[in-house]
This record gives structure tokens, C-alpha cells and sequence, in this order.
């Protein structure tokens, strides 16, 4: 008998996987995306003020991020495809419901608290089955699946305005709410690996006391490791997180205001958010080819990518025409792909293949402080000043201060290998409970086999 590592199978029905989770993630993270269409057009409805208005994309956001643990610990006790499934049944009530326009409170209650869980119910579940079904070939099968978001923002963007001209945004918000069922027909797709016989080997004479002593205390299931939390490379990570998500968050909620401020007609600002979505995919894709090749840590190529993104934010208001702001706007696209595609599998770098589940809850969690405070403060920003371009001076500011946090995090790492330190990870005989449904050794973290 000997212990093996088992690795992700790295393809098969993995690239399934991958091509569902493409889909779930162009039916809630683009909407979402794309909703500064609809800013104005809510403002106008209701005469509220700017940062009022924010407040239904900021609530989104806010229990989008909220809900990622309960969607993780879900996802652990019963299954990643029940999860998806819930959520895409969450998700296009809550457009549904904000299509019959009741009042702002109201809009606040089915875009922002219905629709944010089940974002997050579809979202993290699909994150995760990729990280689980891939190793050698993650960075990029991840690139392939967050590119999905601007595949269908490139589409969304012109095919909303046009859904708003022609049926109110009341009639709009309705048809995207029965696009987004097609996330049930996504969950499904979602096998579960299966879980190979194993048994675990018993090295030594120690290790066999040991383990008898452990086995004969009950097992007590464990869904969420709260624990990981005790680690400083991911607390402060999660700093980053939040910061970021300060910073990621205004720009699509504005840029479509700031365009219109120019003088730009509806079609133009459109177009300008198409772009912006074919520069992010294309950052999505050659970051993830980057990250594959290994020529850097993916928290070294993180700090460049966010303080290049800071600065570009904060030049974006310099331009004020059209082909100016498209620039900009290219840039932008491109950096911020760069982000997305390396900033969640970062987690597995700091807490490990086993604790991603938790951990990609986590960094959801209070990642959720940036996403409520950043579009609400920009707005208010805008109503003292009456300028959009302070909305992107804050989006700069957090974006750098954020990159300072990722350099902590990637010496603490490194400091620690260099040490030869190792963090326990808190493991359980049960399969269920184990992300690729094997028992594994307490040492050496092994999958034993004959």
C-alpha cells in the first residue's frame, strides 16, 4: 500500500462543466454588468437623486457577496447543481417581480435581495465545480468561464437598449427575467465528481494510535471552515477584496451617465459598454494564458494588473470625446479581465484546493463592504460636485491602495514556503464532505490508495 496524490481529472466532462458555468455567468454577472442602462431610466421613473437610485445595484451587490457562504455551505451539504438550480429560479423572480414596478423600496427588495441571492446561489457553486474539476489547466478553464460575463455583455448591451426603446424598461426587465431561467437548464449540467474507492493507509505505529483514537470520537460534518479566517495571507486578502470591490463596481454603473453628460447619444454610450466587454474578454483569456504559463505568481500578476487599472480610472475622465473615452474605455476592459481572471484562483494559492469552497465564501463575504459603500458614496460624490468623473477618481483610489494588500499577501506566502511552514487543513473521513469525494491522509493531506 502507498499513498498518491489525486489530481483533478483536467478535462472530460470538466470542459461541460466549464461550458455551463460560461453560460451562468453571462446570465448574472453581464446583467448585472450591464444595468447602468437602466439607471437613468429608473431615475427619471421615480425623481430621485443619483445616489438613491445606486442604492438598488449597491443592494445587489451587497447580498450577492452575503450569500456566498450560505451558497457554499449549501453547496457542501447538498449539492452544487441543487444550488444553481435554486438560484436560477431566485434570479428571474427577482426580475420578474421588479417588472411591475410598485415603487423604489419595491426595487430595492426584488432586483437587490431576491435577485442578489440568486446570483450568488448561481454564481459561487459554478466557481467552484471548475476549481474542482481542473488543476494543470485551471487558470485558463476559469478564463474560459468568467469570459462568459462579457461575451454576453458585448450582446446585452445593444440588445437591452433596444428591449428598453421598444417594451419600457418595466417590459425589459421582464424578458430578462425569463432568460435567466435558462440557469436551471445550467445546473443541471453540473454532475458531481465521482467519488474512487480509497482506503487510508496506516504508515506507522503512531499514526495507527492516532488514527484509531480519531476514529473512535464522532464525526461531526463540517460544511464551512470558519477557521481559515485565522489565517493573515487571507484576512488580508479579504482587505484587497473589499477595496476592490469598492473600486470594480462604479465604473459600469457610471460610465453610461458620464457618456450621456458628454452629449453622446443612447446607441453611442452602448456601444461604448460592447467594447468595453470585447477589451475585458480579451483580458480574460490572454491573462489566463499568462497565469497557465507560470511566468509569474498570479499575486504578482494581480498587483500589476490593479495598480495599472487604478491609474487608467483615474485618467478616464481626462477624455471627453468619443474616441477618447473609447480608448480609456479599451483600457479599462482590458485590466479589469486581468483581474477577474486570476483574483479568484488566487484563493487556491493561499488556503489550498480543499478549503476553496470556504474561502471563495469568505472573500465574498466581506468582500460585500467594497460592493454596498463604493457605487452608493460615488453617487453622492456626483451630487455634490455635479460631475460624474469624481465616481472614477474614488474607483482609481481604492483600486491602488487595494494593490498594496496583495503585495503583503504574496510575501506572507512566500516568507512561509521559504520557512517550510505548512497550515493543517481540517479534514474529515467523510467523502461527502471532501471535494474530490476521497478519504485523505492527516499527514501528508494524500489520497491513499492500494
Amino acid at each position: 500500500m502507498k499513498c498518491v496524490k489525486a489530481d483533478p481529472p483536467d478535462g472530460g466532462y470538466g470542459w461541460v462543466v466549464v461550458t455551463s458555468a460560461f453560460l451562468v455567468m453571462g446570465l448574472t454577472a453581464a446583467v448585472l454588468k450591464t444595468f447602468g442602462l437602466f439607471f437613468l431610466e429608473i431615475q427619471n421613473h421615480f425623481g430621485v437623486l443619483t445616489s438613491t437610485t445606486s442604492w438598488i445595484t449597491s443592494t445587489t451587490i451587497a447580498i450577492f457577496h452575503l450569500a456566498a457562504p450560505v451558497a457554499s455551505a449549501l453547496s457542501v451539504r447538498f449539492s452544487h447543481r441543487a444550488v444553481i438550480m435554486i438560484g436560477g429560479l431566485l434570479t428571474a423572480s427577482g426580475m420578474v417581480l421588479a417588472s411591475l414596478d410598485l415603487s423604489l423600496p419595491w426595487m430595492y427588495l426584488s432586483i437587490g435581495i431576491v435577485q442578489g441571492t440568486g446570483i450568488a446561489f448561481s454564481w459561487i457553486p459554478a466557481n467552484s465545480m471548475v476549481s474542482h474539476y481542473f488543476h494543470r489547466w485551471r487558470p485558463i478553464a476559469y478564463a474560459i468561464t468568467s469570459s462568459g460575463e462579457c461575451v454576453f455583455a458585448i450582446m446585452f448591451s445593444p440588445f437591452f437598449q433596444w428591449l428598453i426603446n421598444t417594451y419600457t424598461w418595466q417590459g425589459a426587465l421582464l424578458i430578462i427575467g425569463g432568460l435567466q431561467l435558462n440557469l436551471c437548464v445550467c445546473g443541471a449540467l453540473m454532475r458531481p465528481l465521482k467519488a474512487p474507492v480509497q482506503i487510508q493507509v496506516l504508515q506507522t505505529k503512531d499514526y495507527l494510535e492516532a488514527s484509531q483514537a480519531n476514529l473512535a470520537v464522532p464525526k461531526r460534518r463540517v460544511i464551512f471552515q470558519w477557521s481559515l479566517l485565522g489565517r493573515p495571507e487571507l484576512s488580508l486578502y479579504i482587505v484587497y477584496a473589499a477595496l476592490a470591490a469598492a473600486g470594480f463596481f462604479i465604473p459600469p454603473l457610471f460610465l453610461v451617465p458620464f457618456t450621456y453628460s458628454l452629449g453622446m447619444e443612447q446607441f453611442w454610450a452602448a456601444s461604448v459598454l460592447s467594447v468595453l466587454a470585447l477589451a475585458d474578454l480579451a483580458g480574460r483569456l490572454i491573462c489566463g494564458i499568462m497565469a497557465n504559463m507560470r511566468l509569474l505568481r498570479n499575486l504578482q500578476l494581480l498587483t500589476m494588473v490593479v495598480t495599472l487599472l487604478g491609474v487608467v480610472l483615474l485618467l478616464l475622465p481626462v477624455g471627453q470625446s468619443y474616441s477618447a473615452l473609447l480608448v480609456f474605455s479599451l483600457l479599462y476592459g482590458f485590466l479589469f479581465g486581468c483581474v477577474v481572471a486570476i483574483h479568484i484562483t488566487s484563493i487556491v494559492d493561499i488556503v489550498g484546493l480543499e478549503g476553496f469552497d470556504s474561502g471563495l465564501g469568505l472573500f465574498m463575504l466581506f468582500r460585500s463592504t467594497g460592493g454596498f459603500i463604493g457605487p452608493p458614496t460615488a453617487g453622492w460624490l456626483v451630487d455634490q460636485t455635479d460631475n460624474y468623473g469624481s465616481a472614477f477618481y474614488l474607483s482609481g483610489l481604492c483600486l491602488l491602495s487595494s494593490g498594496v494588500f496583495v503585495v503583503l499577501v504574496d510575501r506572507i506566502i512566500q516568507r512561509n514556503k521559504d520557512a517550510g511552514q505548512r497550515y493543517p487543513l481540517q479534514v474529515t473521513s467523510d467523502p461527502e464532505i471532501q471535494p474530490n469525494g476521497g478519504k485523505q491522509d492527516l499527514v501528508n493531506n494524500k489520497e491513499c490508495r492500494l
